[in-house]
C-alpha cells in the first residue's frame, strides 16, 4: 500500500477509534469528577480535582459491594455450569454416535430462530414450579447450556481428527478419560471463547435478574444500578463510577483472554 494511502487509512481508524472510546473515557473521567461537576457549562472533560469519594459513597452508602459479590456468585457459577454441559453435549455432537443425532440437532438449530423473550413467561413458570423464582438458582439454571454454545464446541471438535481418538480407544482408554486428556485440551480456544461468551452475557444481563429476583440483598450490578439511577437521577459522577465498576472486570477478562478468543472464532469459522 503506497505510504499517503496508509496514513489515510490509518488515520480514519485512529478516528473512528476516538469516537468509540471517548464516551467509555469520558465515564471513567467523570466518575472522578466532584458532585456536580459534570453538570457545568461548558462540560469539563477532565476533574479539575480527581477524587475517589464516589466509589467510597458506592461501597459504604449504597452497599454496591454485596451486588458486585452477587454478579460475580452468579457469572462464574454460569459459566462454570455452561462450560460442562455445552463441551460435553458439543463434542458428543460432533463425534460420538447414538440414534437421532443429526436429526437432534437440526431440530435443536432450528429453535436458534425463536426470539429470547418469547421462552421468558414459561420459563419463569417452569422455574417457579420448581421453586427457584427469587434465588441464584433462578438466574443460573437457564443459563446452564445453550444452542449457541453447544453449536459452537460441535463446530470446532469437528477438526479433531476421528484416528486420535480411536487410537486412545485402542489403547483402552474410557470414553471420560478420552474427552478430559485428549479432547479437552484440543478445544481449549472454544472453551476460552465459550467461557467469555457466557461470563459476558451472565454479567451484563438486566433483564433476567430483574424478573426473577425480586429480593433486592440478591440483585445483580447492572439490576442494582437500574434502581440505583432512579433514586440519584442527578447524580451523574455516582452513576458513572457505577457503571465503572460494572464495566471495568469483565474488561479486564477479556482483555487477558483475547489471544485465545480471537483465536476460538476464527478457528472454529474455517474449520467449521
Amino acid at each position: 500500500m503506497p505510504r499517503p494511502a496508509a496514513i489515510v487509512v490509518n488515520g480514519l481508524l485512529a478516528g473512528l477509534a476516538v469516537v468509540a472510546l471517548f464516551p467509555l473515557l469520558w465515564m471513567l473521567s467523570v466518575s472522578f469528577m466532584a458532585p456536580g461537576a459534570s453538570s457545568v457549562y461548558p462540560p469539563q472533560l477532565l476533574p479539575h480535582e480527581p477524587t475517589l469519594g464516589n466509589y467510597r459513597e458506592l461501597f459504604a452508602r449504597v452497599g454496591v459491594g454485596r451486588y458486585l459479590a452477587n454478579s460475580l456468585l452468579v457469572a462464574v457459577a454460569a459459566t462454570a455450569l455452561s462450560l460442562f454441559f455445552n463441551v460435553t453435549a458439543g463434542y458428543a455432537f460432533a463425534k460420538l454416535r447414538f440414534a437421532g443425532r443429526d436429526r437432534i440437532f437440526r431440530l435443536m438449530l432450528g429453535a436458534l430462530v425463536i426470539p429470547g423473550q418469547v421462552a421468558m413467561v414459561p420459563l419463569f413458570l417452569l422455574l417457579k414450579q420448581l421453586g427457584l423464582v427469587n434465588s441464584y438458582g433462578g438466574v443460573i439454571v437457564p443459563a446452564m447450556a445453550s444452542i449457541f454454545g453447544i453449536f459452537l464446541v460441535r463446530q470446532y471438535a469437528l477438526s479433531i481428527p476421528d484416528d486420535l481418538l480411536e487410537a486412545a480407544r485402542i489403547d483402552g482408554a474410557s470414553e471420560w478419560r478420552i474427552f478430559a486428556m485428549v479432547v479437552v485440551p484440543l478445544l481449549k480456544p472454544i472453551v476460552v471463547t465459550l467461557a467469555v461468551f457466557t461470563l459476558l452475557g451472565t454479567w451484563n444481563d438486566f433483564m433476567w435478574p430483574l424478573i426473577v429476583l425480586t429480593d433486592k440483598e440478591l440483585y445483580t450490578l447492572p439490576v442494582a444500578l437500574a434502581g440505583l439511577s432512579r433514586e440519584h437521577v442527578q447524580d451523574n459522577e455516582l452513576m458513572m463510577a457505577g457503571s465503572v465498576l460494572t464495566i471495568l472486570p469483565v474488561l479486564v477478562v477479556f482483555l487477558v483472554l483475547q489471544r485465545y478468543y480471537i483465536q476460538g472464532l476464527m478457528t472454529g469459522g474455517v474449520k467449521g
